[in-house]
């Protein structure tokens, strides 16, 4: 994997009500990101949601929030794409994960969309390819299919925001391998880590 990361999607839903919730873990790692790089993150309607280029290790990296609700993340992941010429291999999108414990944190390329509507919505868009990079949060299971809505769209205890925070932290620790390349060193760091 030698694909170097030229756009940054952090998936959520936009409102004050979503902002704390587990859903939008995606939205909050790429805030932090921004904060790291002193990007501002500006309205773009063109991109449908807040915008803002990066320069990471001597390379330019997009930023994108879609304001669009989760389940149409694609059109503003499109757009830009598009607007840009940034292939699908050359894409990250950070989102929340049930099968992952709070705490942990993985990259991956490619798959499904394991029920996650950001993703489906993505791979629609991108004329059904599923080729571009996931960095995946861990938000836990509530153990039961029932309790799957409330709880992704619920706010985590303090306990479990600090572990979500420390695993993002550490993440961005390695947005610049991923910027480069360095896949392996990248994964083999974050994959160890456990908050």
């Amino acid at each position: 994997m030698k694909d170097k990361i030229q756009l940054i999607v952090g998936l959520g839903n936009p409102g004050s009500e979503y902002e704390q919730t587990r859903h939008n873990a995606g939205a909050w790692l790429l805030d932090e990101l921004a904060r790291f790089y002193n990007v501002q993150l500006k309205p773009d309607k063109k991109f449908h949601g807040l915008a803002g280029k990066a320069n990471i290790k001597g390379q330019d990296v997009w930023l994108l929030f879609p304001t669009t609700y989760m389940n149409l993340s694609g059109q503003a992941v499109q757009a830009l794409a598009q607007f840009y010429k940034i292939p699908v291999n050359n894409i990250l999108v950070v989102h929340d994960e049930l099968d992952l414990p709070v705490g942990v944190a993985k990259f991956k390329q490619g798959g499904g969309h394991g029920g996650q509507n950001g993703l489906r919505d993505i791979i629609s868009k991108m004329a059904n390819s599923k080729e571009f990079y996931r960095l995946r949060i861990g938000i836990g299971h509530p153990g039961d299919k029932a309790k799957v809505t409330g709880h992704v769209l619920g706010k985590p205890n303090r306990d479990d925001h600090a572990k979500m925070m420390a695993v993002i932290n550490e993440a961005i620790r390695e947005i610049d391998s991923v910027v480069t390349g360095d896949w392996p060193g990248a994964m083999n760091r974050l994959h160890s880590f456990k908050a």
